[in-house]
């Protein structure tokens, strides 16, 4: 079980590395070049296409119809209603206020487990997901990295609600998850996140001028489809297997360190005390969470305090 939970930790790592490299990446095509629409549209049907392609050459998984039902509902809390609002709402503010509120997802999945699952808010945990998130917090406010856009309201409030969506998934489809592959969960996730997209996405996408893209564009939207859709969410699964949501949902905070150390690399940012602060709060904070006690632990400990 031990290195089933490292295996999990590290695929979160990996997976949540890539993303934070995404951020910036998507945001340079978002709006001026294509439509937030048209974005999410490559990363749906992309990813689909990929992953149906794989589970063509992995043994294929019976899932019944009731299953099927909960991966529908599992697409549209992780990627419809994830997606598109995120894109939406990036497109319309800046990465470093969209940083900010993604750094709500801990905290967000630690109250709906309590509320959903029962999963108990432990001090060690709430103190774990605090000392996290001021270190994604120090580490964004002190950025130097000149930022695309300006801060907006409303594409704030738009990014929270896919967050919102989002720490949902984390917490109520773990069970589904479990019981197949990560290609098998994804194929059905992604067919339908482009099925439900797809009209909302249709008309930016008719009107995009494609002669008008360079390979440069290409290279972009192809990390983004490649590695920061179908790797990054083949990855999720594997984690989200074995470890409890608020500690899924604590790895968010290693994308903006992965950003800023990205800025650092290409010379558009500076190396200070407070990458430094800020990586070890971090990674603290994810730590804290991993010892707190899950619902399973504390019932056994009153059990064996009521036996003795």
């Amino acid at each position: 079980m031990e290195n089933k939970k490292l295996t999990g930790h590290i695929a979160l790592f990996l997976a949540n590395l890539i993303f934070g490299m995404n951020t910036p990446i998507s945001r340079t095509l978002m709006p001026e070049i294509l439509s937030p629409f048209t974005l999410t549209f490559f990363r749906l049907s992309g990813g689909m296409l990929l992953f149906w392609i794989t589970s063509f050459f992995i043994k294929s998984e019976h899932v019944p119809a009731k299953d099927i039902l909960l991966l529908f509902l599992a697409s549209f809390f992780s990627l419809s209603f994830n997606q598109l609002p995120y894109f939406i709402g990036l497109s319309m503010t800046s990465p470093i206020n969209a940083s900010i509120v993604v750094t709500m997802l801990p905290i967000l999945t630690m109250i709906f487990a309590a509320i959903i699952i029962k999963e108990p808010i432990t001090l060690m945990k709430a103190i774990g997901v605090i000392v996290g998130a001021s270190g994604a917090l120090l580490l964004v406010l002190s950025s130097q990295t000149p930022h695309v856009g300006k801060g907006n309201f409303w594409g704030d409030v738009i990014v929270l609600s896919g967050t919102i969506s989002f720490a949902i998934y984390l917490t109520v489809f773990k069970n589904v998850i479990m019981r197949y592959s990560p290609i098998t969960v994804m194929k059905w996730m992604f067919l339908f996140g482009t099925i439900v997209c797809f009209p909302f996405c249709y008309e930016p996408l008719a009107k995009t001028n494609f002669a008008l893209l360079n390979a440069g564009i290409y290279w972009r939207i192809g990390y983004m489809v490649i590695l920061a859709t179908f790797l990054s969410y083949m990855l999720i699964p594997i984690g989200q297997k074995v470890l409890r949501p608020t500690t899924l949902s604590m790895y968010n905070y290693v994308q903006p360190v992965v950003a800023s150390l990205l800025a650092v690399a290409i010379g558009i940012d500076s190396f200070g005390y407070e990458k430094v602060l800020s990586g070890v709060l971090v990674f603290a904070g994810v730590y804290i969470v991993t010892q707190s006690k899950s619902k399973a632990q504390l019932d056994a400990e009153k059990t064996l305090r009521s036996t003795m």
